[in-house]
């Protein structure tokens, strides 16, 4: 059938299962608006583009499959390329797509025209420039194929806007799905050779745990061979915190994890990747534990820390693999075990554990970046991957009131928004997103009126009079929520938490709770 570029990448998207994308218009996106009112697709407007990358990629986190998300030209275009990093950084499937100037105007200094292929190379997996309507399909088609497929990650689909009123033959496809790499049977024999020789491995589990579903696979294995578990901020819920040797998130004030790795004889990684983030990694580095690692992409293998050996491939087809291989193993003395929990207690960890049980376990948590983050990572109990999302390579703050939005669409769930007044100040526009659009939201915003990181940061450093770490706004947010259309609570520092929160939440959402903290908590 004939019909115009707009109408055809409409209908690619349908063919793909689309039914949400996230966006804002703009004069050289406007076709494809046009065509969005005749579809099934449901067009989540925000407040700002990033605001709209970010909600792409918590629908994509939540679900599984690609998020979109729409911009225009210039400006609309560069606003998308923190979340397509942040995207790029967490092996998240996105698929972006761009209105550009009229083809005839490209590389004339158009007014809006800005070589966005170029800008978003480094930060995603790959990129097109549509230069026919023809192509359109072909291209979009190809972005989820990429997106989805391998180390998963967002794809840039840009589109001159004169492309879309063109016309082209379009013929529906029924797509096909990615099947998952399977691993080489000698290389999953050689793992479990390894696992046979050691007498206290430990597991690190990332976020390719759950990408894959192989969270029932991993708790199989830790217990078939005593194995503890500790995960990464992306594997957070591979595990789930009831399994009696599951130590949590892997970090420099977790002791109990910190100690555990320092003692194993082998570390075994499954969709994990490795940073300078923390000191437990040098300690593997140092001793030369030796490493076995799962991961999906064989780009990841030996990064940052030498592999001893490596199974590429789906986790969740290597672990069913790896099992049967394996005979369950007998209790080793670790020294963790007599080690405290996370050391570090104050008014805001005691908030998020409060938060999280009074919600329930099918209460899906997102956070900002700051101290909140880490606060979250360590306290928020959460059992099943999808459920904790945040920004993990990038560290963008800002995060998480778009990642929650776009977990909604993708799941109905009510979301918790775990955040700092820093990180809130970034994106709080979106709150009226959640407003207009009816968004079950809890937005926890953690206020010391500080940059506590940064203030953490430079107490350490004994950085003194800069004055650059404390806000001086002493902001009403719940005030401000009540002005965008939320209701807004404010709980102060001497208030039962208990009490203020099942007060706070016996009431409509979305809900802002402001929670005043002493400026120095956490430092």
């Amino acid at each position: 059938m004939l019909l115009n570029g707009a109408q055809i990448l409409v209908n690619c998207l349908e063919e793909q299962g689309v039914r949400n994308i996230f966006g804002y218009p703009g004069a050289s996106i406007l076709s494809v608006y046009d065509a969005l009112a005749g579809s099934s697709i449901r067009h989540v407007l925000t407040a700002h583009e990033q605001g709209a990358c970010f909600a792409a990629e918590g629908y994509a986190r939540r679900c599984g499959r690609a998020g979109v998300v729409l911009a225009t030209s210039g400006p609309g275009a560069t606003n998308l390329v923190t979340g397509l990093a942040d995207a790029y950084m967490d092996s998240v499937p996105l698929v972006a797509i761009t209105g550009n100037v009229p083809l005839s105007q490209l590389g004339h200094d158009s007014f809006q025209e800005v070589d966005i292929f170029d800008v978003s190379m480094p930060v995603t997996k790959y990129g097109m420039i549509v230069k026919s309507a023809s192509e359109i399909a072909p291209a979009v088609r190809r972005a989820f194929a990429l997106a989805e497929s391998g180390r998963k990650g967002p794809v840039l689909v840009d589109v001159p806007s004169d492309i879309f009123d063109c016309a082209a033959e379009y013929e529906p496809v029924v797509p096909e799905r990615a099947v998952p790499p399977s691993p080489d049977e000698e290389s999953v024999a050689a793992a479990a050779e390894m696992i046979k020789r050691s007498s206290r491995p430990l597991i690190y589990a990332g976020g390719g745990v759950g990408s894959a579903g192989a969270e029932k696979q991993l708790l199989d294995l830790a217990r078939l061979i005593k194995a503890p578990v500790t995960v990464s901020y992306m594997g957070i819920g591979s595990c789930p915190p009831d399994y009696e040797k599951y130590l949590g998130v892997l970090s420099d004030i977790n002791l109990k994890a910190t100690e555990a790795v320092s003692e194993c004889d082998l570390f075994i990684t499954v969709g994990a990747r490795f940073n300078s983030r923390f000191g437990a990694f040098n300690g593997i580095r140092r001793r030369r534990v030796p490493l076995l690692q799962f991961d999906a992409d064989r780009a990841e293998i030996d990064k940052n820390l030498h592999a001893s050996h490596a199974v590429v491939g789906d986790a969740a087809k290597a672990l069913d693999m790896l099992i049967p291989l394996l005979a369950e193993k007998e209790e080793a003395e670790w020294v963790y075990t007599s080690l405290p929990d996370v050391a570090e207690e104050n008014r805001g960890t005691r908030i998020i554990r409060a938060l999280t049980r009074a919600m329930g376990r099918d209460v899906t948590v997102t956070t900002d970046v700051g101290l909140h983050q880490e606060w979250a990572a360590h306290n928020a109990e959460i059992y099943s991957p999808r459920r904790f999302l945040t920004s993990g390579g990038l560290g963008a703050m800002g995060f998480g009131t778009g990642a929650a939005i776009g977990a909604h669409f993708a799941s109905g769930d009510v979301c918790l928004v775990i955040t700092g007044d820093g990180s809130f100040n970034m994106n709080f526009n979106e709150l009226t997103t959640a407003v207009k659009h009816h968004v079950p939201l809890v937005v926890a915003v953690l206020n010391n009126n500080a940059l506590g990181m940064i203030r953490k940061l430079q107490t350490a450093r004994k950085v003194k009079g800069s004055g650059v770490n404390s806000l001086y706004l002493n902001v009403d947010y719940a005030a401000l929520a009540r002005a965008m259309g939320a209701r807004g609570v404010t709980v102060t520092e001497d208030e039962d938490i208990d009490e203020a929160i099942d007060a706070a939440l016996d009431g409509p959402l979305p809900l802002v709770i402001d929670f005043r903290i002493p400026i120095n908590t956490g430092i």
